[in-house]
């Protein structure tokens, strides 16, 4: 991470509409303002998956209102960690930032019951990921 007093994360999946979505919401929910977050994808899909809405609304954090982003050169320079989650190849790489792909199941299509353990996996991962920043979770 860099010397700046905020680091920066950037979730990165292709449609920006499930997996990104839920670790960026976590990451928000969990460290506040101590951690500067953004989400985006590849191929940005219309809207954000209704089941993932709902899936996080489970755990109390609403995303209702989040829309999908395209993913962006500057938003890769500009980001300490880059966390992938089925980017594949579109995801531009710079050297010296950090990297992290998460190989997690794609909720596209999936109804919420099969999203669950998807948000579970990425709730850990990113307290696991708060710990390794040394940021203690707020929630």
């Amino acid at each position: 991470m860099s010397a700046s007093a905020v680091p920066s994360v950037l979730f990165v999946c292709v449609h920006n509409a499930g997996r990104s979505q839920m670790g960026a919401a976590f990451l928000t929910h969990l460290a506040g303002d101590r951690v500067h977050v953004r989400s985006a994808g590849s191929a940005p899909a219309d809207a954000v998956n209704p089941a993932v809405v709902e899936a996080m609304a489970e755990v109390g954090i609403d995303i209702s209102a989040q829309t999908p982003k395209v993913l962006t050169v500057e938003a890769v320079r500009s980001s300490d960690a880059v966390i992938t989650m089925g980017c594949g190849d579109a995801c531009p790489y710079f050297p010296g930032k950090r990297y992290l792909d998460w190989k997690l199941e794609d909720p596209a299509g999936q109804g919420v019951a099969d999203v669950r353990p998807i948000r579970d996996e990425i709730e850990r991962r990113i307290r696991g990921l708060l710990t390794e920043l040394g940021i203690e979770a707020v929630a």
